[in-house]
């Protein structure tokens, strides 16, 4: 969450005495990903100490974010623990702020997990798959912004910018999910509203117990696999070191047996997670190499290292160790 917007104080306190939050006392600017303007607003009501999550929106426009935030409003409205967007007077959950759109959001109790065991990854995955089913009858419809036709509009932006058998690898991947795309079992995997980055610091834990998903700013209808595949690469890898991308067995095995205890995967879904965790490298060795290298000025930003997943596609790829769902799925 870096900062690229300045907000005054009195702007954000004028905003939270709208949303009925009480009186703003400290607006401080968090440091850690790279979309949007984030601070932590903390405020005094009914002489009560009340803390949210400022969001402001510097890519996302007014069209997309009532997805994203009508999404996190049904999900709390069903029990699902997430951060559930401030309303003003008239029920708008919309705001703006220096001319942007933006959100007031809960702050979610507890701390994210960088160094998850097996019980954190399977308390995950057991929501996750919760998430999916409740989401079913979401009304509202957005794709997923950067799926497959974002994928084959960037890869010839970054090109550039990388060494031959980078590229090559690059362009490889794009071919072959393009080719995956095109099947009919991909087609016909089970889709619905998915998080799409749920990243070990977009979640958060009280103990081993998840307190809450949140950041879903990336959210989007697209396959129920794609989402599982995107955890599966961050939750359930080495992080540094030689092995960095590496998966490791008995974290996946944690996370897919607690979600297909809540829903049990599709034969399709099992044939094709190869595919599909190969998908959720490429997207974020794509998405970081755009933010490495065609960056945005902001006061406090830390781009992420593309190298990372770079080197958990190449574990994915086909000649590396295999990868297979839960054994509870194959039986």
């Amino acid at each position: 969450m870096a900062v690229y917007t300045e907000v005054p104080f009195a702007e954000a306190a004028a905003l939270l005495e709208r949303l009925n939050l009480g009186t703003l006392t400290e607006l401080r600017g968090i440091q850690g990903g790279i979309e949007n303007t984030n601070y932590f607003v903390t405020s005094e009501r009914e002489g009560q100490t009340v803390e949210h999550v400022l969001t402001v929106f510097e890519r996302l426009g007014f069209e997309h974010l009532p997805f994203y935030l009508h999404l996190m409003k049904h999900l709390a409205t069903h029990g699902v623990p997430v951060p559930e967007p401030a309303a003003d007077a008239r029920g708008e959950i919309l705001h703006t702020v220096q001319g942007k759109p933006a959100a007031v959001v809960d702050k979610l109790r507890g701390a994210s997990e960088l160094a998850p065991g097996a019980a954190h990854c399977a308390a995950v995955g057991a929501l996750l798959a919760r998430m999916h089913l409740v989401g079913r009858d979401f009304d509202r419809q957005q794709p997923n912004l950067r799926g497959l036709p974002w994928w084959n509009e960037t890869v010839p932006v970054v090109l550039p910018f990388l060494a031959p058998e980078q590229a090559a690898l690059l362009r490889a991947e794009l071919a072959y999910q393009n080719h995956i795309a095109e099947g009919s079992a991909y087609k016909a995997l089970p889709r619905g509203p998915i998080h799409a980055d749920l990243f070990r610091d977009n979640v958060m834990f009280e103990g081993e117990a998840v307190s809450g998903f949140f950041d879903f700013y990336f959210a989007g209808v697209d396959s129920w696999l794609f989402d599982l595949a995107v955890c599966l690469n961050d939750w359930c890898v080495r992080h540094g070191g030689e092995r960095d991308g590496e998966p490791v067995p008995e974290l996946q095995q944690a996370f897919l047996s607690a979600y297909e205890g809540v829903r049990p995967l599709t034969a399709a879904e099992r044939t094709l997670l190869p595919a599909l965790l190969r998908a959720g490298a490429l997207r974020f060795w794509l998405s970081r190499l755009w933010d490495l290298h065609l960056p945005r000025e902001a006061a406090l930003l830390k781009p992420h290292d593309p190298g990372h997943f770079e080197r958990v596609l190449r574990a994915r790829l086909p000649l590396a160790a295999p990868v297979r769902p839960a054994e509870t799925a194959a039986a």
